[in-house]
């Protein structure tokens, strides 16, 4: 293969939006993709195959902090980890870009305002074709224009639900998603909220992003392509290329500019495993400030009433998301999870007969509790001989527990007898990021405010790692609105 100006690793979010971005220069873009085409077959839309027997679970396994051992939950398909997303396309707050004083710390805030972003972020909804209304939410922060497509509508269940949420004083809003509802529910009638996305109505990495860039015969995605290495020149700033394994053999690729896009962890596990101290590690950060949101699956259960919505999940809350009500710390974002059926309960409930579980979906309302995880330099990613050894030191847990709390008494008032909930563990990625930070000192954040390595002037990271903080709702749209600025910026500055 000749030789390309561009190699992007990785094809998720920040890859594959970066290569849409880019697609228009004409420069000669190379893809590689550790994973293939995730096929549709009938397990896609099978909850049993997906959540009892674990059927797209990568046969991998990463140690933790204590050196134990754990099969992680990250994907590798074309598209990565958005084949399996939720579609929540939210942007972050503008007051996320600032320093924010938390129950157990101060964020440091952006090196860039949201203002900087939100031409960005605008242009991104439409790449990923986001259906949303504006209005109801009072922390949404300015949008340029509206949203491309009207929200998707509420189903009967979720329609009452709203207005018991109303009726307690909060303001449930319609989530931004990325999903042509009709061909999803043509496929199957399934939600989609962790379900493999088999090109079927699901907005994605592969599907957008992907799908746009390789509409330009100057870009090229090569799937299979594992990247062991990068590969530096003898002046020890420029990256010269990379080593990957294809088809069971060692080839090298070189181009005059290198993106990672491989995610919080393979893209910092990169890094590090390409030399000694790490490439881009003058300041030591790489791998560090480690985050993951602090998540819970919420259940209100009402025997007198029954949810018959098959997706569900089209309402979100912020009510504490500024404060926790009180003018106190923030507390997070709430959100409704995708149905959550008998089968997928069973997953974690293993010795409950199946009638029971059965009977609490039925009566239940599925929500998602997700408080934010403060950057800690000691909450990192290391190499733990040829693997992976993630030792995240979780932050702000006591403010999760308290958004838990202000949830299930909510729920209570609106009527809803009996509230479980359940938190996410490490074997659920919860939004990974924070890695390899932007920043505008060269002393504490490997990159700089277009996620170009100071170190090394033809390296970009553009995926979860680059984000200095991670909020306190999904970053999906933020990594694609900051990808589509970075090729801007790329375009403009290269010759």
């Amino acid at each position: 293969m000749t030789s390309p100006d561009i190699i992007i690793v990785g094809s998720g979010m920040g890859g594959a939006t970066l290569a849409a971005g880019l697609a228009a220069s004409g420069a000669r873009i190379v893809i590689l993709e550790r994973g293939q085409q995730l096929p549709d077959t009938p397990e896609a839309r099978d909850a049993r195959a997906i959540f009892q027997r674990g059927y797209y679970r990568p046969s991998e396994t990463w140690t933790d902090g204590d050196g134990n051992a754990f099969n992680p939950g990250n994907y590798y398909y074309i598209g990565g980890n958005t084949k399996f997303y939720g579609a929540v396309l939210v942007r972050y707050r503008a007051q996320d870009f600032s320093p924010i004083q938390h129950a157990e710390g101060v964020t440091p805030g952006w090196p860039i305002a949201y203002d900087e972003l939100e031409p960005w972020y605008t242009r991104a909804e439409a790449l990923y074709q986001v259906r949303g209304a504006l209005g109801d939410d009072p922390t949404e922060p300015y949008h340029s224009t509206a949203y491309p497509h009207p929200a998707i509508a509420d189903e009967p269940a979720i329609a009452r639900v709203r207005t018991r949420m109303q009726g307690v004083g909060l303001h449930p809003a319609s989530l931004p998603l990325g999903v042509d509802i009709d061909a999803w529910m043509k496929r199957a009638a399934t939600p989609w909220d962790a379900f493999p996305d088999t090109r079927s109505g699901k907005m994605d990495a592969e599907t957008c992003g992907l799908a746009s860039a390789l509409s330009h015969a100057n870009v090229t995605l090569q799937s299979g392509a594992l990247v062991t290495r990068l590969l530096t020149a003898p002046d020890g700033r420029t990256i010269e290329g990379v080593e990957y394994q294809l088809g069971g053999e060692t080839h090298v690729m070189k181009a005059g500019i290198i993106v990672l896009a491989a995610g919080a962890v393979n893209s910092a596990a990169l890094l590090l495993r390409s030399s000694g101290k790490g490439i881009a590690n003058r300041s030591d950060m790489v791998g560090r400030n480690f985050m993951n949101h602090n998540s819970s699956a919420v259940l209100a259960l009402d025997p007198r009433v029954v949810n018959d919505s098959v997706y569900q999940k089209t309402l979100g809350m912020n009510d504490f998301y500024l404060d926790d009500g009180a003018g106190g710390p923030p507390l997070g974002n709430i959100q409704l999870l995708g149905r959550i059926s008998g089968a997928i309960l069973k997953a974690n409930l293993k010795y409950v007969p199946a009638f029971a579980t059965d009977w609490v979906s039925r009566h239940a309302v599925d929500w998602y509790a997700m408080s934010e995880d403060l950057p800690n330099p000691e909450s990192r990613v290391t190499l733990d001989g040829a693997g992976i050894r993630l030792d995240w030191k979780r932050s702000n847990w006591a403010p999760h527990l308290k958004l838990v709390e202000m949830l299930r008494e909510r729920l209570r008032a609106a009527g809803y007898p009996i509230v479980l909930a359940r938190a996410f563990d490490r074997r659920t990625p919860s939004h990974q990021c924070g890695t390899v930070r932007m920043g505008n000192d060269p002393a504490f954040a490997p990159l700089d405010t277009f996620c170009r390595a100071y170190d090394h002037p033809n390296l970009f990271v553009v995926d979860a790692s680059f984000l200095p903080t991670s909020a306190a709702v999904n970053p999906a749209l933020t990594i694609a609105a900051q990808a589509l600025r970075v090729a801007a910026h790329i375009m403009e500055k290269q010759p």
